[in-house]
């Protein structure tokens, strides 16, 4: 059974500045033209494994490459499951259910979320570069059979900066 904790959960100060580099990320990968989210796995001593930006835009990206997907197989193949167990995800938006699946399989033990999936819908609308799944990841990870710790979401605000503008003009 997962314990999800409240978004006023106490968190690092490296905590939360691994979570807005995710956030300066999503404003990389939407300066290069890629849909504006960021992801990244820090060990247990905060030291960051990988990152990773969203590749999901067509017509060259492939549709299951959210970044939250990318960095967890990218950590799954450096790292042991028990090393991944004392992972963290940090990532600028609440992970979809295909995401919050990679990341129970590769067995990350936390996740770190700035902009919830309820606000993230408000942001995109019904674009259809972003088909949102009203799924919060805490209900994927409670069907699991090993609890993963959910911390989300947080610094909303900033998490949703790169989104302004972004989903209301045609690419």
């Amino acid at each position: 059974m997962n314990t999800p904790a409240s978004p006023s959960a106490d968190l690092s100060p490296r905590d939360l500045e691994l979570l807005r580099m995710t956030i300066a990320l999503s404003e990389e990968s939407k300066a290069r033209g890629r849909h504006p989210f960021a992801a990244l796995v820090a060990n247990e001593h905060g030291e960051v494994v990988v990152s990773a930006g969203n590749n999901s835009m067509p017509p060259e990206g492939d549709p299951t490459q959210h970044a939250e997907l990318v960095a967890a197989a990218q950590a799954a193949r450096l790292l042991a499951p028990e090393a991944l167990a004392r992972c963290t995800l940090y990532t600028s938006a609440e992970p979809c259910c295909m995401c919050a699946g990679a990341i129970y399989w590769t067995n990350i033990g936390r996740v770190v979320y700035a902009l919830s999936e309820h606000a993230l819908l408000g942001l995109t609308g019904d674009h259809p570069e972003n088909p949102t799944f009203s799924l919060p990841c805490r209900e994927v990870f409670v069907r699991g059979q090993r609890p993963i710790e959910v911390i989300g979401p947080v610094l909303e605000d900033e998490a949703a900066a790169p989104h302004h503008g972004f989903w209301n003009h045609a690419r």
